[in-house]
């Protein structure tokens, strides 16, 4: 069954704004969870510009669905997933200038480094996902690293100016995911889905969760978390 993984980065971002103490992205975790969502992610970037590290060691304790921690392929990241043990990692890239995650991460010209990060990480039975976009090259490099999942980057999904760029991208999403399915990877999806896009790529065959952030978080701000979290997974069974 599909699931609805919500990452709260955009809670600790207002909270950062003022550097105080709320909102408190523990209690939207919890507020999530109650509200049905089936995981907790969040994104630990190397600037620490939203969530902190003493967030993602509280919500360690505290999350009981899964959490996936986002993270760049670094050093000082793969020590901290080490020390943690979230229930699944999922890499990324990063660039320090970026508003957010911009595109997927280029496996093919980094394969051996990566592949040794999958290979510690997992040895450390933290599960690996890759975050990449559609790109037959990149799944096939991203099932050579023997990580479990993978996230299909949806940004150019999500951003298409008109229906026919949108049908061309979701296809090739849909293609992705066959692709990936076929060499063994599971897969999930994520960026840039929101209450009016989110159901055609809920339906891509073998999805088995969609991360949703900013959307949810957006609406929550005002009709709460609850009613945000609840609204989302409708729509991703086309109800809403």
């Amino acid at each position: 069954m599909l699931t609805l993984g919500v990452n709260i980065d955009h809670i600790a971002t207002i909270r950062q704004a003022r550097r105080t103490v709320e909102p408190e992205p523990v209690a939207a975790a919890v507020l999530a969870e109650l509200a049905g969502a089936d995981g907790i992610t969040v994104h630990l970037r190397e600037d620490r510009r939203h969530i902190q590290d003493r967030d993602v060691r509280l919500l360690r304790e505290t999350v009981r669905t899964h959490l996936n921690l986002e993270m760049a392929p670094t050093e000082e990241m793969v020590a901290i997933a080490c020390q943690l043990k979230p229930d699944y990692v999922t890499l990324v890239p990063e660039k320090r200038e970026e508003v957010t995650t911009e595109g997927g991460l280029d496996l093919v010209g980094n394969l051996p480094r990566l592949g040794g990060v999958v290979e510690q990480l997992q040895g450390a039975d933290i599960p690996v996902s890759w975050f990449i976009d559609a790109d037959a090259v990149q799944i096939e490099a991203a099932a050579k690293t023997k990580a479990m999942f993978i996230e299909l980057h949806t940004g150019k999904y999500a951003d298409a100016p008109d229906g026919k760029t949108r049908e061309l991208e979701l296809a090739a999403l849909q293609e992705g995911a066959k692709q990936a399915i076929a060499a063994g990877l599971r897969v999930n999806a994520g960026h840039g889905l929101t209450y009016w896009n989110v159901y055609p790529v809920a339906c891509i065959p073998g999805m088995e969760e969609l991360n949703i952030g900013h959307s949810i978080i957006s609406r929550a701000v005002l009709v709460g978390m609850e009613r945000a979290v609840r609204e989302m997974k409708l729509a991703m069974w086309g109800k809403l």
